[in-house]
């Protein structure tokens, strides 16, 4: 699991550390508002790292009943089974519901989460994944393979090849998306310095609206600014992998934030690009 996805632990969320070059994967949201029902096909993944034996955490969208499409960060590097819950609300408070595993060199086993009552799956990693190294071949996109398939969650609907194309600048900057994600809530603390910060809790599926910034050929950048009078915040720690939403399609995921507390742009990878959709033809 890539050094990126490490900005996005679950144990350790206020070790945060931020990159002004290569900025590291988003994780929560920093505006808008709980999610409910209104994005049932959007789940929380959780796996042990091979790296350092921890757990990590993205979001993740059910794009057919046993595929969820996440980030390649989220991924690569997993060791063992991945947790997937669709769960709204994780946790209102600590600590966090999840199993641990037995060997966390090895990770959860399909046994474990069944028996903790979550389902289960393998993530799968881009083959041309840069690791943030190539902006011309990004492809920070993966999947989890799900061992059973979903029933009751319709899935969501991936945009035809080519879709944001036709959302190009100056078009680009007035239309609104739509983010969702288990990330981290960027708010006030209760007591202390009364700087908005990232929040681990509660835990739960939230969602907001960004406008749209610049495109390329791999990223949609979105300005996640919540002080941004045409859209409600952006994505943060936690929300890597989470979808981007337009017009009912899913156009990208959740791959990176530029500051440490989420009020700035985000990049998401598309997956309406050729070489993100015909990987996808042959998983599915």
């Amino acid at each position: 699991m890539g050094h990126l996805l490490r900005k996005t632990a679950l144990l350790a969320a206020t070790a945060i550390g931020i990159s002004t070059l290569v900025a590291p994967p988003a994780s929560a949201i920093t505006g808008g508002q709980p999610d409910g029902e209104a994005h049932p096909s959007v789940a929380l993944i959780l796996a042990y790292s091979e790296e350092d034996n921890q757990r990590y955490r993205c979001s993740a969208t059910l794009i057919e009943p046993t595929v969820l499409l996440t980030a390649a960060h989220c991924t690569e590097g997993t060791a063992g089974s991945t947790l997937v819950t669709f769960d709204s609300v994780v946790a209102e408070a600590p600590p966090a519901p999840f199993p641990a595993a037995a060997d966390p060199s090895a990770g959860y086993t399909g046994a474990e989460l069944a028996a903790a009552g979550y389902r289960s799956g393998t993530a799968v990693t881009h083959p041309d994944y840069s690791d943030f190294t190539d902006p011309a071949n990004w492809n920070d996109v993966g999947v989890v393979i799900l061992d059973a398939p979903v029933t009751g969650i319709e899935p969501a609907e991936v945009a035809p090849l080519g879709y944001l194309d036709g959302f190009r600048s100056p078009a680009l900057n007035r239309t609104i998306f739509e983010v969702v994600g288990y990330g981290t809530e960027v708010r006030k603390p209760e007591a202390g310095p009364q700087k908005p910060q990232p929040m681990s809790y509660p835990l739960i599926r939230r969602t907001t609206t960004s406008p749209g910034q610049k495109l390329t050929p791999q990223i949609l950048q979105l300005q996640g600014n919540p002080n941004d009078n045409r859209g409600g915040g952006g994505t943060c720690f936690g929300d890597s992998g989470g979808p981007v939403f337009l017009n009912g399609y899913l156009v990208a995921v959740t791959s990176y934030g530029y500051t440490s507390n989420c009020r700035y742009l985000g990049g998401y990878q598309r997956v309406e690009i050729p070489v993100v959709q015909d990987w996808l033809a042959e998983i599915l």
